[in-house]
């Protein structure tokens, strides 16, 4: 497939290269869309729980505008490619979890990757990868969401917007922190990069 949507191109764009995984996130971050009812946010009005920190990640952020520094796109290793998108303004939400794949990898084609992401594979070895995944993404991108994807309204306590923290210096090594992360350490203010060193003994 050559020819596709633009939210998409940004999403490859803001990633840095087009890969199955960016596209599963493309793929769950339009159906949350479709099923909420909502386009993009301008700021903070959507918030998003991802459950591993994989490609699909930064789909997510270009398409929803969840991003770790509005403080709406939380993050918890699960190991798992789902994503609970919730609207602040009507308090709905969704979980989308991959549930199947479009089009699982042969052995040759495991032994293929294997080769690749060791970083000794050949020139002609690396585009034959992508030709791999440039089919797998252009199934990915015509095969039904429900047929992908375990779609399911959820209930969800959306946190509450991001707060903004006065700073404090750390004693020891100079740096400013939020206030709210700070530790006291032999009665002197500290970051807990400082505290975990002198509590781990480094």
């Amino acid at each position: 497939m050559t020819n596709r949507a633009a939210d998409y191109q940004k999403a490859v764009e803001f990633h840095g290269h087009c890969c199955p995984g960016l596209t599963i996130g493309y793929l769950a971050a339009k159906a949350a869309l479709e099923r909420l009812n909502v386009t993009r946010a301008n700021d903070e009005e959507l918030v998003a729980i991802v459950e591993s920190d994989g490609c699909g990640i930064d789909a997510v952020q270009v398409l929803l505008g969840c991003t770790i520094g509005k403080g709406n796109l939380i993050y918890k290793d699960h190991g798992k490619q789902a994503y609970t998108i919730g609207n602040r303004q009507t308090g709905k939400a969704v979980r989308v979890a991959v549930t199947g794949e479009s089009s699982p990898l042969s052995p040759e084609q495991e032994s293929l990757k294997n080769t690749v992401f060791s970083g000794q594979a050949t020139i002609e070895q690396e585009t034959a990868w992508q030709k791999i995944q440039e089919k797998r993404i252009a199934q990915l991108l015509v095969t039904p969401l429900a047929d992908l994807f375990k779609i399911t309204d959820v209930e969800l306590t959306l946190p509450p917007e991001a707060k903004i923290f006065n700073s404090v210096i750390c004693a020891y090594c100079g740096e400013k922190v939020m206030e709210a992360r700070a530790r006291l350490k032999n009665g002197k203010i500290a970051c807990l990069a400082c505290t975990e060193e002198y509590s781990r003994g480094w």
